[in-house]
């Protein structure tokens, strides 16, 4: 039996983890830590009958060394994720997701706890039609004060892993698609499937109708830590975990095979990217984790949550 912390639990990907690991793993031990600032309450309710354990921590805060002591693998999600939002609190994303994950290092080194750290395809920014993990440096251009942070965590891991033998593995996670008990919906899937089930048009940015973007199905995310996990994947390295790339262009069709009189809007973007690009994810195929075949039915399952209104 495993035991398992789950940082940052009750948020959009972590309240569909901790539901699903206990099929991914044997009867492996489930430690929640969540600090409640976006009040996700809800994610805590109708838990399947195993083997959980919440705690009430903010994780740059408080002390949490009784926790980590004799836990195995911590899943560290707590961060704050809105990339638009980082332009305006770079500082705060800053000391939440950097100090937070050099502190989540640390207990790690100091209880022998392995690390799964989150990082995402943003950092990426490239004029090739595709990239992967080991491209040049030149293709590795963050398009935010999110996507920045969350590059110098990872440089910071990597650290840490050669320097002070702490086992990690960061997963860079294309853009969420899908269903959870805390999800939000600014990512920009769960967004357009809201405006669409409720008669507004999609905003889209001026630039991004037809990129090439990553998206991953929020099973296949939960899927993808287990997968780590199970085959103890910890070297030092990096994952991209991306489902399929498509443009903002083909997720619109997608949505309205579901919601025909969907429109558009264009809009202006703080963040304006005019780069498209794919990202691949033949690494971690290449250790046997298959992907889902499409998004459709994340997309499916998102717009079935709000049928009951009427447009």
């Amino acid at each position: 039996m495993k035991k398992i912390i789950v940082t940052g639990a009750l948020g959009h990907i972590g309240s569909k983890l901790i539901r699903d690991l206990p099929d991914y793993l044997e009867n492996p031990e489930i430690t929640m830590i969540d600090n409640l600032t976006t009040q996700r309450f809800s994610s805590l309710f109708n838990l399947p009958r195993h083997n959980y354990t919440f705690y009430l921590k903010d994780i740059l805060e408080d002390d949490l060394d009784q926790i980590f002591k004799k836990s195995d693998v911590v899943v560290h999600l707590a961060a704050l994720t809105e990339a638009t939002t980082s332009i305006d609190q770079p500082e705060e994303y800053e000391r939440v997701n950097y100090l937070g994950t050099k502190k989540i290092l640390e207990l790690c080194k100091k209880h022998s706890v392995k690390m799964i750290h989150f990082s995402s395809t943003s950092i990426y920014g490239t004029k090739k039609k595709i990239v992967d993990e080991n491209c040049d440096k030149e293709d590795i251009k963050p398009q935010s004060p999110y996507a920045s942070t969350k590059l110098k965590e990872e440089l910071l891991v990597q650290n840490y892993f050669n320097k002070k033998n702490v086992k990690t593995k960061t997963l860079r996670l294309g853009s969420i698609c899908g269903t959870s008990p805390g999800m939000r919906f600014h990512a920009a899937i769960s967004k357009f499937c809201f405006q669409a089930s409720i008669g507004q048009p999609l905003s889209v940015w001026e630039t991004a109708l037809n990129q090439k973007r990553p998206f991953l199905s929020l099973n296949d995310a939960t899927r993808a830590i287990a997968f780590v996990i199970k085959n103890n994947l910890f070297d030092g390295g990096v994952f991209n975990v991306v489902t399929s790339n498509f443009s903002v262009k083909e997720i619109i069709q997608i949505i309205k095979k579901y919601e025909p009189k969907v429109q558009i809007k264009l809009v202006k973007s703080k963040i304006m990217n005019e780069l498209s690009y794919e990202v691949s994810s033949k690494k971690i195929q290449k250790k046997g984790f298959i992907f889902s075949k499409n998004l459709d039915d994340r997309i499916k399952d998102t717009i079935n949550l709000f049928k009951s209104i009427e447009n």
